[in-house]
């Protein structure tokens, strides 16, 4: 997914392309891992990354990383103890090696056993896959239809449907956006973002569509 616009990607034919010309295929999946279908098997990415503050639900200062299988025997950008391959045996951490843990572990972060925020993190994913990624989309999608097709009346564009993400608007329109905008809608207790020359509007399960339509009403009397 496009981020300043919402625009959809098809991953696989990229992931395809990429291949074929020997490229290697590096996601940043923070704005749609959690809220969009997403599958490693089918895309194949040699890197992806996500940020769980965002669609996982998690805290801050905790991300994903996936790398593929080819690429685990790589040298990690941070060097530290805990990522080391006798990381686990706390009475053998003075015998020093060179080597690193198994598989991706290595590229791990220090400090990565985060007592505080981990648990946040993995219950927020539980909870995500009790919802369904799918269903998530789907509920996403539906607000923003509705939005979408409302903001056109006060001369917003969108891309179609079949061109955005389900769970990401972003409204565009040929007058200036009031830098303002952000705050005077937080005082109606409608929270979006100003990236540019669009609004970024983000729907989760949470949202219902009388939230929508208080949106849609804020943006009559403030942008008009």
């Amino acid at each position: 997914m496009q981020w300043t616009s919402g625009g959809r990607l098809d991953l696989v034919r990229i992931g395809e392309a990429c291949r074929k010309l020997g490229a290697a295929l590096v996601l940043d999946l923070t704005q749609s891992l959690g809220a969009l279908p997403f599958s490693v098997r089918d895309v194949q990415p040699d890197f992806a990354v996500a940020a769980s503050y965002k669609w996982l639900l998690g805290p801050y200062s905790v991300g994903l990383l996936y790398v593929a299988p080819k690429w685990q025997g790589g040298l990690p950008l941070e060097e530290n103890w805990i990522q080391r391959a006798n990381a686990r045996d706390f009475s053998s951490l003075i015998l020093y090696t060179e080597g690193y843990d198994a598989g991706a572990r290595r590229f791990d972060m220090g400090e990565r056993a985060n007592f505080a925020s981990l648990p946040a993190a993995v219950r927020a994913m539980k909870q995500l896959q009790e919802w369904k990624i799918a269903q998530i989309s789907e509920t996403a999608g539906a607000l923003n239809r509705h939005l979408a097709e409302a903001a056109a009346d006060l001369g917003f564009s969108a891309p179609s449907e079949p061109l955005r993400a389900s769970h990401y608007l972003s409204l565009r329109r040929k007058a200036a956006i009031p830098r303002e905008l952000p705050e005077m809608l937080a005082r109606e207790k409608v929270f979006v973002s100003v990236r540019g020359s669009s609004i970024r509007v983000t729907p989760n399960v949470y949202n219902t569509v009388e939230d929508g339509e208080r949106l849609i009403a804020c943006l009559r009397r403030f942008a008009t």
